[in-house]
């Protein structure tokens, strides 16, 4: 149909009332970080691993700061002790495990705690012999804190009365009566505290029993203490006596709980207990400790706070460095680019396992072996950002926009950090972070590796907890586990977040690895 030959009653007006104009958007502009936000929130395995990271992240920050355990306390009865949690008891996170021993070894475990009425032993789940000695093994589940039982302890006079009147306060009994072990002509205390029963017992021999169990095979436990009596045989002339339920009239056989010495008293004291007077509390480690008898929760929360902070201080100088290095290259290129380039890449050739053990043999010294491994990792941890940042202005320096802000009068350092630096965040940003999971992995290398040494009286580290639990895996993996497990949740999860980064400032880099 020919559009001039159609009648002009066929036309009329769209609008014949109202003006038309443009009309206001309904809904707030969305800017660039916000509209990566929301791509990155879309991800869901990103998300999972922020919200892991910022777990990790609290946890190193909160847990030195509430944990009534800190770096620096170290005790050498619960050293190993297994990991506590009164919540998860019911699935074996009890401070229990099970050991192997001889009859002698069990006899042992068993005998610590009957005297305050209970056993190391909590139960005993099978036993052995050995096909070719005859030797009986008892396979037994024990409690890795009650197997501590009793200790010697030497206080000075004011702390024995200050001990004394708490348990009178409180009626819970701390001091204990000193064991001797008997031989046929002397008697002698013996330097085992857990000891308190009779070895060399005189009790006659019957049919199917020993000097150490009855007729069921059951230990005999005979109380053997040292008394106002038998102190001279030991050795002792001067003693501090309790009276007890069963001592006689004239006090000889009374039980002697403290022995006069140069500096106070030696005691013999229940440790459980001890512990619960000088701390307020008893021990219960939810990691367990180490071989050093140090909470492991709180020396893993204190390492890893060490390596955030020393990954992030990294981060950051290393974005700053990067940053102004590759807008300088990738801005004015020629000469400059050719020559920056050159000292990047001489840069980049050196080694860093080089760089931080040269550091560490000389710089560490003087600056300390902290500040040295900064410097180690700023030396040449800035050259990835720089390149990428390199790369963005050599993309977009000779866009439309650019020529025309050059045009309008911009200068250069209007046209590097209000035009081209903006476009390129994306993927700095992304490079920058993934800087800290590899500094807190360098450092635990380095550390477990022992190239590197963080660990003083109050500070430790990831790598230095896993190097000091290798020696101990087979027997107590606890103290390698959890480490590894901060280092492999953080590793991963900040793979994640990257990825989630990545796809989210830059769309069309989706699935493709950088």
């Amino acid at each position: 149909m020919d559009i001039n030959n159609i009648p002009k009653e066929k036309f009329r007006l769209a609008n014949t009332s109202d003006r038309i104009s443009d009309k206001k958007f309904a809904t707030k502009p969305i800017g660039y970080f916000k509209d990566a936000m929301i791509r990155f929130s879309k991800n869901k395995s990103s998300v999972a691993a922020t919200i892991i990271i910022f777990i990790l992240l609290l946890y190193a920050i909160f847990v030195p700061i509430f944990s009534p355990y800190t770096v620096s306390d170290r005790d050498g009865y619960y050293k190993m002790a297994l990991p506590k949690s009164t919540l998860f008891a019911w699935l074996g996170w009890d401070g229990c495990g099970e050991q192997k021993e001889t009859q002698a070894g069990y006899d042992y475990y068993n005998g610590i705690g009957q005297e305050y009425g209970t056993s190391a032993v909590v139960k005993e789940n099978s036993t052995s012999v050995d096909a070719a000695t005859g030797q009986v093994y008892h396979n037994i589940y024990v409690d890795s804190y009650e197997k501590v039982g009793f200790v010697y302890a030497d206080l000075h006079a004011d702390a024995y009365e200050k001990l004394q009147r708490y348990q009178d306060e409180t009626g819970i009994q701390v001091l204990y009566p000193i064991p001797t072990y008997y031989k046929t002509q002397f008697v002698a205390v013996s330097s085992t505290a857990n000891l308190w029963y009779e070895l060399e017992n005189e009790r006659p021999e019957t049919s199917g029993a020993s000097k150490y169990h009855d007729e069921q095979g059951n230990p005999i436990y005979v109380p053997s203490y040292l008394t106002n009596k038998n102190k001279e045989r030991a050795g002792y002339t001067s003693t501090v006596r309790l009276p007890n339920d069963n001592g006689g009239e004239d006090g000889e056989s009374w039980f002697v709980y403290a022995v006069k010495n140069q500096t106070g008293y030696h005691v013999r004291v229940l440790y459980k207990e001890y512990y619960r007077y000088l701390h307020g509390h008893y021990a219960s480690f939810l990691f367990g400790t180490n071989q050093h008898g140090q909470d492991i929760l709180v020396s893993l929360a204190s390492g890893a706070r060490l390596s955030f902070i020393l990954a992030i201080s990294v981060s950051v100088i290393n974005f700053f460095i990067g940053i102004i290095y590759g807008a300088v290259s990738g801005y004015y290129g020629g000469a400059v680019d050719l020559i920056m380039e050159r000292i990047t890449d001489i840069l980049s050739s050196i080694p860093f396992i080089v760089v931080a053990t040269l550091f560490q043999m000389h710089l560490s010294e003087k600056v300390g072996p902290l500040v040295s491994l900064l410097f180690a990792f700023v030396l040449t941890g800035w050259i990835g950002i720089a390149s990428r940042v390199r790369t963005q202005f050599y993309r977009f320096k000779n866009q439309e926009y650019i020529l025309a802000a050059r045009t309008l009068g911009a200068k250069d350092r209007r046209l590097i950090f209000r035009h081209i630096l903006p476009n390129s965040l994306g993927t700095i940003i992304t490079g920058t972070v993934l800087i800290i999971p590899g500094v807190i992995f360098s450092e635990s290398m380095l550390s477990y590796l022992g190239i590197i040494n963080l660990e003083t009286t109050g500070m430790t580290s990831v790598g230095t907890l896993l190097a000091q639990g290798q020696s101990y895996l087979s027997k107590f993996p606890h103290i390698i586990l959890f480490p590894s497990l901060f280092i492999s949740l953080l590793e991963i999860s900040f793979n994640l977040f990257g990825n989630g980064l990545r796809d989210a400032f830059n769309p069309s880099l989706r699935g493709a690895d950088e």
